[in-house]
């Protein structure tokens, strides 16, 4: 499982540009904006999401001011019901614990069961996201991520999850 340490390694040895800043623990919306950290307008959030059978698993990342209703999530990924999963199944698949969920997670996700699903706002942003810990954030060019997530097999979509 990569871990913090290992995100930064993972980034340097793919050069990929990122820039790096250690805070204290944030778990909620509130706390991260509190922070006041550089390129606020692309500091996501992100939820774990499974179908009503568990047999599909989303992570939904969009702009942390931005809200969706799972309904209108479900039926843009063309889903069946959406609920937020347990975090006994967000540490099984992904190895992180509640308020640790990044894209990254995806990368420790060995059978590839979470299809990533990105607000399409985010293209072309420098995403700030957890580096598998919500004691630092680092910056990266949405691309970058992308490039390492469909590198790991992961399934990717982009959509408008903005009301109609």
């Amino acid at each position: 499982m990569l871990d913090k340490q290992a995100i930064y390694e993972l980034l340097k040895e793919n050069d990929i540009a990122f820039e790096s800043y250690e805070h204290s623990p944030v778990y909620t919306v509130e706390e991260m904006n509190a922070l006041n950290l550089p390129h606020p307008e692309g500091i996501v959030k992100n939820l774990f999401l499974r179908d009503d059978k568990k047999r599909h698993f989303y992570l939904a990342v969009l702009p942390i001011n931005k809200a969706v209703r799972l309904q209108l999530l479900r039926e843009r990924i063309t889903s069946r019901k959406l609920s937020f999963a347990s975090d006994a199944l967000l540490m099984e698949i992904m190895g992180l614990e509640r308020g640790h969920v990044t894209p990254f997670g995806a990368l420790n996700d060995q059978a590839r069961k979470v299809t990533v699903v990105f607000d399409q706002t985010l293209q072309d942003k420098t995403l700030g996201i957890h580096p598998m810990e919500n004691t630092a954030t680092v910056f990266v060019a949405f691309d970058e991520v992308k490039k390492l997530i469909e590198a790991h097999g992961n399934p990717i979509v982009i959509c408008d999850l903005d009301e109609a």
